[in-house]
């Protein structure tokens, strides 16, 4: 598996793209419409990257966590289903009840919204301020699958702590890694 890094493209403050998009059982939500009353979590994620399984656990624990804290969590796989079937949408909804995940996992069959934020790899993540401009880009934690690093999400909670209290974005973060996003024959975008 190769490991790739987030694309760091989006700046701090700048205003996050709108999108609506189904979940896994066609049902379809907005972000303007599920910002948290703190902020939103938006992560680009897939079911079969190892990076993903890895975390999808402790992710859905922490958005659990979260959701207390007014943090809501959106995930969104952009992955091309007809070569990787087991990233289709029938597929998202087994993924996220086998890994205990209660927010929106949706479907950007397109690919159009992973590539307005510029996202590049599975997990990606992008973190909102309550008004849905970005807080912070980076990665979860220091942990990849077989590294033997705690998975603690410390980076991620160290944002979400400063977000809460109204402290300054994190500018100098280690960029998020994992897959690619499979992007469709010839819909790759330019800055992959």
């Amino acid at each position: 598996m190769a490991e790739v890094p987030s694309t760091f493209t989006m700046t701090a403050g700048e205003k996050a793209p709108e999108f609506t998009l189904p979940a896994g059982n066609g049902v379809e939500f907005s972000l303007s419409k599920n910002l948290g009353k703190k902020g939103t979590l938006v992560m680009f994620v897939c079911n079969h990257c190892p990076f993903v399984v890895h975390l999808a656990k402790q992710v859905g624990e922490m958005a659990a966590e979260m959701q207390g804290w007014g943090i809501n969590t959106i995930a969104i796989s952009s992955n091309d289903v007809e070569n990787y079937p087991q990233d289709g949408p029938e597929k998202m909804l087994e993924f996220a009840k086998k890994f205990g995940w209660k927010f929106p996992y949706l479907y950007d069959e397109t690919q159009e919204v992973a590539k307005s934020y510029h996202a590049a790899c599975t997990p990606d993540f992008f973190l909102l301020d309550s008004a849905g401009c970005l807080f912070y880009a980076g990665q979860y934690d220091d942990s990849r699958p077989g590294n033997k690093e705690l998975i603690d999400g410390r980076d991620l909670k160290l944002a979400i702590r400063q977000l809460i209290e109204d402290g300054a974005p994190i500018l100098d973060t280690k960029p998020a890694t994992g897959c690619n996003i499979k992007w469709k024959p010839g819909n790759a975008p330019a800055y992959f």
